[in-house]
């Protein structure tokens, strides 16, 4: 049975009664660890529809035109996105460039069309086909669409290449800074809503009396700090405390004990799936730390390499010389870009090794059953959840440097084995960080408190009251 008036926060499992209706632009936040539990856009689907379109095409030209010319000494020099991947490719650097394929054009690509096939419907009252396979779609590539690091990247690249020729901006910059703002605004939107939509258009869903969302303490909004919640870390309840598990698909709660009688299938234990998006369910991540641990491991024995070896390879009349990551960090501090020095050194250098670094200390205190500081440690998950996918500014960096710097026996830029080495590590944090449950931190403080099956042995504020 689902119970769609309640709510369970992804990262500790607390459980909330969900309000009919939130005001639009306003977010609800868990008060126990502070992350969102959902938000209300302010954008209706007609305006979300009408972007996400304006997204499409410029998505188009951004790929069909030049990104910036070079001019050295009346040598000129000019790609596209794709014209840098086919650079890449010629080169032998297979993994570099089907890595920025898939997070600069095929990803992202696939978002825009999948939201487009799934909003012109919605908005005339009509679940299209095939809706729970494409939000499965959406939810898997959403990651690992990176447009608005490889538009820093873009920067980053012509600060870096004034210095040798002079650089010209070319029609594809300019799609690219408007489709990173748009897509911004598509981001902002919690997908989760339609979910919800395709459910009020098939059949409206409402809670009776017997739903647990009559115990639930209320949520709290982030423009609203008089709205009370529940007092005190241990008090309260979970969604697993309260035989229910949550889907991490849809959101949805389904309950534990249903799950439980799914019956058996050619001789093997059939997963439990949810009923809305027919994800298998789990109370926790299956083999969380296990694979956790797995990802980070390979991520640091990468580390070196990737920071030891030439990430660029650079050939001229005058030399040919391998550049490191730290070794062009230096070149930017020397020429006085102090503000690309700093950015470069925080996205390759500080931002991995941080990541690995915090991703161990969350693993092994989670492994150890910790209660230590579960409030903070929440937080540092929710930051490496959002500054991982920002190491990628050095590979979007070395693609276009590549594709613009062919200027014959003048001077030519290859890909070094580096590269392939520091492509990995970001992508086995990425792996690492989505593997890990953060509700592993909650776990040994929940169990502190006292546990019932049914939710109605707690006392939480009803709704009637």
């Amino acid at each position: 049975m689902p119970y769609p008036t309640l709510v369970a926060c992804r990262h500790c499992d607390a459980l909330f009664r969900r309000p009919r209706l939130l005001p639009g632009g306003q977010t609800a936040c868990c008060s126990r660890c502070g992350s969102t539990l959902y938000r209300e856009s302010a954008a209706q689907l007609d305006s979300l529809c009408a972007i996400t379109v304006a997204a499409l095409v410029t998505f188009i030209i951004a790929q069909a035109f030049p990104i910036i010319e070079l001019d050295a000494n009346g040598i000129t020099s000019e790609s596209s996105l794709i014209g840098a991947l086919a650079v890449l490719w010629s080169q032998g650097m297979y993994a570099v460039a089907s890595l920025v394929f898939c997070a600069t054009v095929l990803f992202p690509l696939v978002e825009i069309v999948a939201l487009l096939y799934l909003l012109l419907p919605i908005r005339r009252g009509i679940v299209p086909p095939g809706f729970r396979h494409v939000m499965h779609v959406i939810g898997f590539v959403r990651p690992w669409g990176m447009l608005e690091v490889f538009m820093v990247g873009i920067l980053v690249a012509i600060v870096k290449l004034v210095s040798i020729s002079r650089v010209m901006p070319q029609t594809a910059l300019f799609a690219f800074a408007a489709l990173t703002l748009m897509l911004t605004v598509v981001a902002m939107f919690d997908f989760r809503r339609l979910w919800e939509i395709a459910d009020s258009l098939r059949a409206p869903l409402i809670g009776g009396d017997n739903d647990p969302g009559h115990y639930a303490p209320k949520l709290r909004s982030t423009r609203d700090s008089s709205a009370e919640g529940a007092d005190g870390v241990a008090g309260h309840v979970t969604a697993k405390d309260a035989g229910l598990a949550c889907c991490h698909v849809c959101g949805q709660l389904e309950s534990r004990q249903l799950l439980a009688r799914t019956p058996r299938k050619s001789h093997k234990q059939h997963k439990p799936r949810c009923t809305r998006c027919h994800a298998p369910m789990h109370l926790r991540r299956p083999d969380s730390l296990r694979r956790t641990w797995a990802f980070l491991s390979a991520a640091a024995i990468l580390y070196i390499p990737a920071n030891v070896l030439p990430i660029m390879n650079t050939a001229t009349l005058a030399h040919d010389r391998g550049d490191t990551i730290l070794s062009g960090i230096v070149h930017f501090w020397l020429t006085g870009e102090w503000l690309i020095a700093s950015i470069v050194f925080i996205a390759s250098i500080m931002v991995p090794m941080l990541k690995i670094s915090a991703l161990a200390l969350l693993a092994l205190t989670s492994q150890r059953r910790s209660r230590w500081r579960t409030a903070e440690r929440t937080t540092l998950y929710r930051v490496v959840e959002v500054i991982g996918r920002w190491s990628m500014l050095d590979i979007f960096v070395i693609a276009l440097t590549v594709a613009l710097v062919r200027f014959g026996t003048f001077g030519t830029v290859t890909a070094g084995p580096g590269a392939i080495a520091f492509g990995a590590v970001v992508i086995l944090t990425m792996l690492a960080s989505m593997q890990f449950d953060p509700r592993l931190i909650w776990d040994p403080v929940s169990r502190a408190a006292p546990v019932a099956e049914e939710p109605s042995q707690y006392t939480m504020e009803h709704p009637h009251d």
